[in-house]
């Protein structure tokens, strides 16, 4: 291996790495939005995106086109259509 060899097979497995968790945790977020959804009798099939607007705030974009705000207020959780 030459001289730029190992750092660079370093840096590229330390980045896979972090990728990986980051893909985790937004299947994860995913998954858990589209059960809150599907709790709340709202219709959305499956969550393919969310993008987070803060501690316990996300917007939920659905598969069938349906967006919703899921958000935590005075301990409840609450899910609202959004446009």
């Amino acid at each position: 291996m030459g001289k730029l060899g190992r750092p660079l097979a370093v840096t590229v497995c330390a980045l896979i790495t972090h990728a990986e968790a980051a893909l985790a945790q937004d299947i994860s977020e995913t998954a858990d939005l589209t059960a809150v959804i599907a709790l709340n009798a709202k219709p959305c099939g499956r969550v393919v995106r969310a993008e987070k607007r803060g501690e316990n705030d996300y917007v939920a974009t659905c598969e069938d086109g349906n967006r919703y705000r899921v958000y935590i207020k005075d301990g409840r959780v609450i899910v609202e259509k959004t446009s």
